[in-house]
């Protein structure tokens, strides 16, 4: 099985979150390619998909929203699921955390199977605004590695399953 795993990510942490992914799949024994939505041309020779962004004021990153719009056709023959990144403090490790409207209509734009939202990162020194005035009340990491993982094991079950 080989999988694609893309991502938008501005900061680096939805990218940290889907190495994560990433290297999960592989544990798994599951061939990964892990690419910028930028980098992927067109998705055949994928059995899976997972597509990442990170959430800017109840938004998907641009770079995700266009990938998803992109290759809706293709996306929509094969196991696809989506996960977020966003919140800056423990709530997406304490409960689920449905997705945002946004993404909500992409998932059933291309019969995606699954969604997770995942805590975000967001450094001290984060420049621009607003990062940097979030920062002085909210930087942290709250990626849960045990969360990403789970998460992870749950679709190659589901994907190991319905190819049986």
């Amino acid at each position: 099985m080989r999988a694609l795993v893309t991502y938008g990510s501005k900061r680096g942490g939805t990218e940290g979150l889907a190495r994560m992914v990433a290297d999960y799949l592989r544990e798994d024994g599951i061939e990964v390619d892990l690419l910028t939505p930028g980098r992927v041309r067109n998705l055949s020779g994928y059995d899976l998909v997972v597509v990442g962004g990170a959430l800017y004021a109840f938004r998907w990153h641009r770079a995700a929203r266009g990938f998803v719009k992109r290759h809706r056709a293709e996306l929509s023959q094969r196991p696809v699921y989506f996960f977020s990144s966003g919140p800056l403090d423990d709530s997406a490790s304490k409960g689920e955390i449905p997705p945002v409207k946004g993404v909500k209509a992409l998932m059933g734009q291309v019969g995606a199977l699954g969604h997770a939202t995942f805590g975000g990162r967001l450094a001290p020194d984060a420049k621009g605004f607003p990062a940097s005035a979030m920062a002085k009340k909210n930087a942290g990491d709250w990626r849960d590695p045990a969360q990403v993982r789970d998460w992870t094991t749950g679709i190659q079950t589901q994907v190991s399953a319905s190819s049986r």
